[in-house]
This record gives C-alpha cells, sequence and structure tokens, in this order.
C-alpha cells in the first residue's frame, strides 16, 4: 500500500482540487501499489475487460496521480516526471491508433499508418497537462482497408478515430488532448498524409521553423518502421551541412519572433507566462535549439532532442559556455517543475503564474514555498538570468541583417502604434515568407504594393497592434494572399474596409481569422446588397446532386458567408441594421428549411415514411419573428399522422412515435452539428410542450391539446411568435389555426400580466445584463418589451401576428399600446444587431468605434445615440410599468 506523506498530503489538499479528487477515487488503486519504483506503465493498468477508451482516461487518471505525488514527494526528478508522461502518451496513441485500424479491419496488421511526435512528446519532455503534436502518416501500399476504401480515405477515418478515442471526455475524463495542426498546411490539407508527399514537402518547401520542429521529432506510435523510415528520409533538411548566409538569417528570425508573438505575460510578476515570458521555458529551448541548428548539421552529437541534454551536448562540443549551460539548465528544470504545480491545480494546460494572491500563495504552498512572494523570489534570479543570455543570443548566432524593421517601425509608432517594433517585426515575418500565402516573390511584391494603405487602415484602431494580430492570423490561414494584396491595392474602399472589420468589429475579425475564404464574399459587388427571399436562399444552398453530408457542409459555406456580408453592411454603414436582422432570420429559415428537406428524405431511405404523416416545424423566438440578430434559433416539431399507432414502410421500420422522435433529433444535428465548414446553428428546443422533459415531437392533436390545457403563461407568450415554416401547406395551415385559436382564448384562464410580471423578475435575478449597453436583458430593454407586447396580445386578443414590429403596430392602432414604443422598438434592435458585431460584452465601445456605431444606429454622434437610448428605455420600462400595473384587473386573461 502506498503512503502518502501527511505533508504532501496537506499541500494536496490545500492547493490541488484536481489531485484531491483523484486521491478520494482511486484510493482501492492506492492501496494495491507499494511505491514509486517499478514498471509504472504496468502499475496504472486498467481492468482489460474494459472498452479501451475507459481503459486508457482510468489509466491517464491513475498516471496523473502517481507522478504528482512522486513529483511532490521528491520520489520523481522532472527528467522522470516527463518521461513517465511521455511514455503514457506513446502508449496511448500507439494503442489508440491500433484499435482504430482493428474496428475498420479487423484482425489486420496495424501498419502503414505512423504517429511522428514533435514538440514535448518526441523530446520526452511532456508536460503535466499538455497536448500532444503528433503528424501521422500513412503508406497508400500497405495500410490496411476495406475493399472499395481509398487509401487517403480510409486514413483520414483511422486518424480521426483514433484522436476520437484519446480527446472524447466522458466521466472518467479524457486521455489526451491531440493538435494537428503542426502538420504542412494545416488548413489545406488531410489530418493524416501519404509518406511520400510529406517528404517532398519537407525538402523543398517548409519554413525555418518546421526545422526546428524536427530537432525533437521521433516516431512514436503505430507503425515505428514506417515513421523512421520518413525522418531518416528528411533528416538531411533538418540537419544542413552548409550553412549559408541566407540560412542564417532564417535562424536570427525564429530567434526575434518569440518575444513577438505574446506581448502579454512579459513582465516578471503575478501573471507571469512562464512558458511565452521574457527569460522562460521558451527562451531556454530556443537558445538550445538554435545553436543546434547552427552547428548540428556538422556535429551530429549535438542533435539531442530533450532541451537539457542539447545544452549539456553544446557545452561540452565548446559551442556554448558551461556556464550559461548550467543556469539556463537550472532555469529550465525550476520553470517546468513550476508549470508542472500550476497544471495539478486543476488538470488545465496553463502557465502562468496566478495574478491573485490567494491563487499564488496556494500554488507555491502546493511546490513547497511559504507563499507566493517567496516563489517569485525563488524564480525571480533565473528569469533575470536566462532574459539576459537569450538577449546577447542575437548577435551570438548571426550577424545583424537588413530587413527594413527600423524605419518602418518608426512610421507604425507615428501613425499610433503602442510599440512600431513589435508590429515592424511582425510586418518583417511577412516579407520573410512566414506564411505559405506569402512565400512566393509575387506575393510579396504583391504586400509591398498594398502595405502603405493597409497600415494606414490599421492605424485607425483603437488598437492597431491587436488589429495587426487579427490580420496575422487571418494571413496564416489563406492559401494564397496575392489576390487579396492587389485587390486592396486596386480597390482603396476594400481596403478601407477590410481595416474598418479588423480595427472595429471583433466578431467579424475572429470569423476572418477561423475563415479566411470568407474574404471572398467581399469581393462580390453583391456583398453590400440585401440577402435574397427565403425561396432564393433555399434554392442557393440547395447545391443539387450534392450528397447528403456535403450538403451540411456547403449549408454551412452558405450560411457563414451570408452572415458575414450581412454583418459587414452594418459595420460599413450600408445595411441598416432591422434590415440586416430580418436578412438574418430569412438566411436561418432557408437554412431550415434545406435541411429539414434534405434529411426527412435521407432518413426516408433507411426507414420510409409514415403514411398520411408529415413532419411539421415551427419557428419560435426571433426567428419565429422574423428578426434574428444572433446564430441560435428556436424550433419546435410537431408531426400530423393519421395515428401514432402506424408505422413506417420503409426496410427498417419503425413506430410513428419512435419515427419522428428520432427524425426530429437527426434534423437537430444537420442544423447544429460542427463539420469541416464550421458550425451552423445552435437549436434550442425548450419552447416545445413540456420542454426539456417531453417529447422532441408531439402529434398536431397532442399539440393543441397541451396548448389549450396545460401550457403555462409563458409559454403562451411564446407562442405568439410562433410560426409553421417546414412542412405541406396544409399541415402549416393547420398548425397556424391551432395557435391562433389558443391565442384569440382557447386556452386556461390566467392573470396573465401577474405571471408576466413575476417571471420578468425572476429572469432579471438569475440573467442580469451582460454590461451597460446590454439593450436586451437591462431595464427597459427589448426583453421588458416582449413581454409588454405579449401580454397585451394575451389579454386582448388583438395584434396577434408573430412580427413583433408589425404586432406593436397594430396594438397602436388599438389604443392598447402608446405609439412611441414603435421607434424605441426600432432602436433597441439595431442596437443589439450593431452591438453584437463591435461590442459583444455589452461594454462601452472605444472612442474611435463609437461613431460607426452611432452610424449604425441613425444618429449624428455618440452623445446622441446615448441620449436615445435613454429616451427609448424610458419609454419601454413605462410601457411595461402599464401592463405591470394592470396584474389583476382581468381575472381572465
Amino acid at each position: 500500500m502506498m503512503e502518502i506523506l501527511p505533508d504532501v498530503l496537506a499541500r494536496i489538499r490545500d492547493g490541488s482540487p484536481f489531485l484531491s479528487t483523484l486521491i478520494d477515487r482511486e484510493a482501492d488503486f492506492l492501496t494495491r501499489i507499494g511505491g514509486f519504483d517499478g514498471d509504472i506503465l504496468s502499475a496504472v493498468a486498467a481492468e482489460p475487460h474494459l472498452p479501451l477508451a475507459r481503459q486508457l482516461r482510468v489509466e491517464r487518471r491513475r498516471i496523473a496521480l502517481l507522478v504528482a505525488l512522486g513529483d511532490l514527494s521528491g520520489a520523481y526528478d522532472l527528467t522522470k516526471v516527463t518521461q513517465t508522461l511521455s511514455a503514457f502518451a506513446d502508449h496511448a496513441l500507439h494503442r489508440a491508433i491500433v484499435q482504430a485500424i482493428e474496428e475498420r479491419t479487423p484482425g489486420a496488421a496495424p501498419v502503414g499508418f505512423a504517429a511522428i511526435a514533435l514538440g514535448k512528446q518526441g523530446s520526452h519532455e511532456l508536460n503535466y497537462s499538455s497536448d500532444i503534436d503528433p503528424i501521422l502518416l500513412y503508406d497508400p501500399a500497405v495500410l490496411p482497408r476495406r475493399e472499395r476504401d481509398d487509401p487517403s480515405e480510409a486514413a483520414v477515418r483511422v486518424a480521426r478515430r483514433a484522436v476520437e478515442l484519446l480527446q472524447a471526455r466522458d466521466g472518467d475524463g479524457y486521455v489526451l488532448r491531440v493538435d494537428l495542426r503542426l502538420r504542412p498546411s494545416p488548413e489545406a490539407t488531410p489530418i493524416a498524409l501519404p509518406v511520400d508527399a510529406a517528404v517532398s514537402y519537407y525538402e523543398s518547401a517548409a519554413l525555418p521553423w518546421e526545422r526546428a520542429a524536427f530537432i525533437r521529432a521521433r516516431a512514436a506510435a503505430g507503425d515505428r518502421g514506417l515513421g523512421n523510415r520518413f525522418l531518416d528520409a528528411i533528416r538531411p533538411f533538418v540537419w544542413r551541412r552548409a550553412l549559408d548566409y541566407g540560412a542564417i538569417g532564417e535562424i536570427r528570425e525564429i530567434t526575434r519572433r518569440i518575444r513577438d508573438h505574446y506581448a502579454q505575460g512579459q513582465a516578471f510578476g503575478p501573471g507571469y507566462d512562464l512558458k511565452r515570458g521574457r527569460g522562460g521555458i521558451r527562451e531556454v529551448e530556443f537558445f538550445a535549439q538554435v545553436h543546434q541548428l547552427v552547428h548540428g548539421g556538422r556535429d551530429a552529437a549535438l542533435r539531442a532532442p530533450a532541451t537539457r541534454d542539447a545544452l549539456a551536448a553544446l557545452a561540452d562540443g565548446g559551442r556554448i559556455d558551461r556556464d550559461e549551460a548550467a543556469a539556463m539548465d537550472a532555469a529550465y528544470t525550476l520553470f517546468r517543475t513550476i508549470e508542472h504545480r500550476l497544471q495539478m491545480v486543476d488538470d488545465r494546460q496553463t502557465h502562468s503564474l496566478p495574478e491573485q494572491a490567494d491563487a499564488l500563495d496556494r500554488v507555491a504552498r502546493l511546490h513547497g514555498s511559504a507563499d507566493g512572494r517567496a516563489l517569485l523570489d525563488l524564480l525571480s534570479p533565473h528569469v533575470a538570468t536566462v532574459g539576459a543570455i537569450y538577449d546577447r543570443l542575437d548577435g551570438a548566432a548571426s550577424p545583424r541583417l537588413p530587413v527594413a524593421a527600423e524605419p518602418l517601425a518608426e512610421r507604425l509608432t507615428a501613425l499610433g502604434f503602442a510599440s512600431g517594433e513589435q508590429g515592424a517585426r511582425r510586418i518583417a515575418d511577412w516579407r520573410g515568407g512566414a506564411y505559405p500565402a506569402l512565400r512566393s516573390p509575387a506575393a510579396r511584391a504583391a504586400l509591398e504594393d498594398s502595405l502603405p494603405g493597409l497600415v494606414e487602415g490599421l492605424a485607425t484602431a483603437a488598437d492597431p497592434h491587436a488589429a495587426l494580430l487579427r490580420l496575422d492570423a487571418m494571413l496564416a490561414r489563406l492559401p494564397s494572399a496575392i489576390n487579396l494584396f492587389r485587390l486592396l491595392e486596386a480597390q482603396p474602399a476594400l481596403a478601407r474596409l477590410l481595416s474598418t472589420i479588423l480595427c472595429h468589429a471583433p466578431t467579424l475579425a475572429e470569423a476572418l481569422a477561423r475563415r479566411a475564404t470568407l474574404l471572398d464574399a467581399l469581393i462580390d459587388a453583391r456583398a453590400l446588397e440585401p440577402v435574397g427571399s427565403v425561396a432564393a436562399l433555399a434554392a442557393e444552398m440547395g447545391a443539387p446532386g450534392a450528397g447528403y453530408e456535403r450538403l451540411l457542409d456547403h449549408v454551412r459555406d452558405v450560411v457563414n458567408e451570408k452572415r458575414f456580408m450581412l454583418g459587414v453592411q452594418v459595420v460599413a454603414g450600408t445595411g441598416d441594421p432591422l434590415a440586416v436582422a430580418a436578412g438574418y432570420a430569412r438566411v436561418a429559415e432557408a437554412a431550415v428549411r434545406v435541411l429539414s428537406s434534405a434529411t426527412i428524405d435521407a432518413f426516408a431511405q433507411r426507414h420510409g415514411r409514415v403514411p398520411d404523416s408529415e413532419l411539421i416545424v415551427l419557428a419560435l423566438g426571433r426567428l419565429g419573428a422574423g428578426r434574428s440578430p444572433m446564430p441560435p434559433t428556436s424550433t419546435s416539431s410537431i408531426a400530423s399522422p393519421a395515428t401514432f399507432r402506424a408505422r413506417s414502410d420503409g426496410a427498417k421500420p419503425l413506430g410513428a412515435v419512435l419515427y419522428y422522435n428520432r427524425l426530429a433529433q437527426r434534423l437537430t444535428a444537420a442544423l447544429s452539428v460542427q463539420t469541416a465548414s464550421g458550425p451552423l446553428y445552435e437549436v434550442d428546443t425548450r419552447l416545445r410542450p413540456s420542454g426539456a422533459q417531453g417529447p422532441l415531437v408531439v402529434s398536431l392533436a397532442g399539440f393543441e391539446r397541451y396548448q389549450r390545457e396545460d401550457a403555462w403563461t409563458w409559454e403562451h407568450m411564446a407562442l405568439a411568435r410562433a410560426r409553421p415554416i417546414v412542412g405541406s401547406a396544409a399541415g402549416q395551415a393547420e398548425a397556424a389555426a391551432i395557435i391562433a385559436r389558443v391565442l384569440g382564448g382557447d386556452r386556461p384562464e390566467r392573470d396573465v400580466a401577474a405571471e408576466a410580471v413575476a417571471m420578468r423578475a425572476d429572469m432579471a435575478r438569475h440573467k442580469p445584463p451582460a454590461g451597460p449597453l446590454d439593450a436586451k436583458l437591462a431595464p427597459g430593454g427589448l426583453v421588458d418589451l416582449e413581454f409588454a407586447v405579449h401580454v397585451a396580445q394575451l389579454r386582448t386578443g388583438r395584434g396577434l401576428v408573430p412580427q413583433l414590429d408589425a404586432a406593436i403596430d397594430a396594438l397602436v392602432a388599438e389604443g392598447i399600446l402608446h405609439p412611441a414604443l414603435r421607434p424605441a422598438h426600432d432602436f433597441l434592435t439595431r442596437l443589439i444587431v450593431a452591438m453584437r458585431l463591435v461590442a459583444p460584452d455589452g461594454q462601452v465601445p472605444s472612442a474611435a468605434t463609437q461613431p460607426i456605431l452611432a452610424a449604425a444606429l441613425g444618429c449624428a454622434d455618440w452623445p446622441e445615440a446615448l441620449a436615445r437610448l435613454d429616451v427609448a428605455r424610458q419609454t419601454v420600462a413605462d410601457g411595461w410599468a402599464v401592463v405591470a400595473r394592470q396584474e389583476g384587473d382581468d381575472g381572465n386573461r
């Protein structure tokens, strides 16, 4: 039985909720092992009868506990900790690959598929809570596959399944996070690459940082023979014997880039980033790797993958000073140890010291220091030493080469960049072909021609450097940048528009960073025009002849492009946010219609159809109202079968109830699941009868009965914005007639105003405004207006149309609501739509962004916008107060 030292246990209970939970959960495991010696992987082995995924999760949990106890008690040094974690990662990755191959081709030998470990896994230095960064390769000639499988498709399926086995989370946690982005051109290549193509890439097109990455590469899992053959083939690419002047310049740029990528966490103290900060882990690693790249081509003894081994080899070979090597080694050991303490707290992949004093104290005590100040004092001299040694690296590694950064730095500073030098270095990276889109001379020439106008546009941002980084993220994902830069040069208006997006619309800028191809939408002259009708949009999304899976991607591509274009119209000042909101709703409705039709047909191919019945989908919330300023969409499904006792007539028949509920599940997944083309909509089905506890689909008769007899007031308020959008004309008409009867008075007698007042108060307690400009949830916001309108509709039976603006007009015409509520509705809706683009946190935007928001609201300036907001809120608050005072006045409705 393993005994945990009282001091270690006390430190864990005080500082690590994660380890405390593991100790309690794995008490039986701890009683079965005698200590820290022996074969650790065998000691943590899970019961063999468990499914592999669960075995690996249990083993990972036990490894995490055993390694932490060994580390904190002093039984394991840093080398033992990182080697043990790396060995488990190899073990888990290999078993996942073998299992993935076995599932597709039972009994086949696990050959022709290899995982090359990069980064800390490759050097046996894996973090306590780290992801792994493998490159997955396959040999088409020997990879096991089914008879009709294409080799590339088979390899990708194996890769996806292996990653799923490792990353999927359940009650037992997860095994490993897997990051596949270190493969060549990850934005354009499959997650598993044919080995010959990979060799060709690294021999001819790879960048300097990719050379550095392969210093720590090794064949870790799968067909290791295949992996080693690949590494042998590219060894000359990594270790060049002749170091010419250009190569020295490349190495110099690697060393400079490290401090530019992460501006935060550089200053030492609480919040300091142990990995990326000045004088931190990465500077030690790059110090060693730069010298290895310079000298390792001629001296194989310097090619040690592990950082501390590399420092020792470089010192032994006379390439670096022994005292510097010793100082770097000591600092690296301490930094990695404290990094592990940070990650032990909650099993998070973090590298930054806590900013809060009490959290920093707990980390310090977990390590064995008295408090946070003592921990900082322990780290401080090492940080200073590493920073000073690294500062000397640039001159030691190479002569200073002209990169034209200094004049540009002065220009950027003059334009308002907080750090012109950092901006100039990032642009120097572009000029040096840092990304695939910028490798060709033509692309870099186009960059130079468009650069003056581009940086002037970026300078208009509240934070020009942040806008520059958004552009950098976009360039990293572009397959080619020539057309972009030539277009920006030829069309200054488009250059200004792109700058506006990057500077003032973080929602759109993030969308561009994720999917740079959205820029193509701006080239189209129709980009700043309103989107078409639902029918026209559905036709565009239809993609005739495409299979079901391809259709899912195609619809997402169209929807994401349309949403982006609509958002651009707001920030460009060419589209009224009210019209844009209606456009969002038309796009969403078209997507629901197209995917409903395709899902119904695909489902029928397997299960047939239930005779004399159909699926009807109701749009609710803002989608039902035809104003949808945000991606989530609310729907409810009802069916109109002749009898729910019928069965479908397909090859695999189902009873009607099961048939329609499974069909609704498929439809929900089609609308919400993320595919290779990204996400679509979050589907909220909680407004269906009986809410989250009820079935996804009910019959028309059941729907009517529930609404007439059991539904609550809030459900009838939601029904006021319901409209059928999928189903035959007759089926939709029947559903609409039921809604009309219920809203017209065929429902339980309730004090609608009193119940609405109570609901709104409860909502205010549990869902407060996000910020001072939250025009939805703040008092006098759109939610208050919606409540006032729906209560008036239900109490009077008037204005029963799902569109909120039309309902307000009808109720005003009847003298039921004040005329000022319509302009208040329009202003608040415009504000919600625009704020989701320029300030999604509900906070006041920067002074540079305020004129854009004011213009979207139809105001001359920001003070006028604030004044009109105050008027709109007061108008709505007064209108809601009138409704609230009516509670009990009408004992029925």
